[in-house]
């Protein structure tokens, strides 16, 4: 399922913001809002990507979100001939490191 900025910007609360690491430097955007998990577009409907980290938490700077979290999957277990896990995911928590001023996004008020 998939869910706008602008549709985004209207949540009183996100619960989790999951950046996902897809490959060297590719980052795509989730969040968890009661209990499901919806990827983020842009306000044309492309996939919210990112090569920079920080941006991603500069756009999201000052949003109410409770928690955010990198997420990364591995392909080790396949490389070196290990049977296949259901998931091997790492999983952490990222701080708020308060990095200024958020991004503008086009037709996407600023929040205060």
């Amino acid at each position: 399922m998939l869910i706008s900025l602008r549709e985004l910007q209207r949540q009183p609360l996100i619960d989790t913001l999951v950046v996902h690491s897809l490959d060297l430097m590719l980052y795509q955007v989730s969040v968890v809002l009661d209990g499901r998990e919806l990827y983020v577009t842009d306000n044309q409907g492309k996939l919210l990507r990112s090569h920079n980290l920080v941006s991603i938490q500069a756009l999201f700077e000052g949003w109410p979100v409770a928690e955010m979290r990198l997420r990364q999957s591995s392909a080790y277990d396949e490389m070196i001939g290990q049977p296949l896990r259901e998931t091997n995911q790492l999983d952490v928590p990222l701080g708020r490191n308060r990095v200024g001023e958020p991004l503008q996004v086009a037709a996407v008020p600023t929040r205060h």
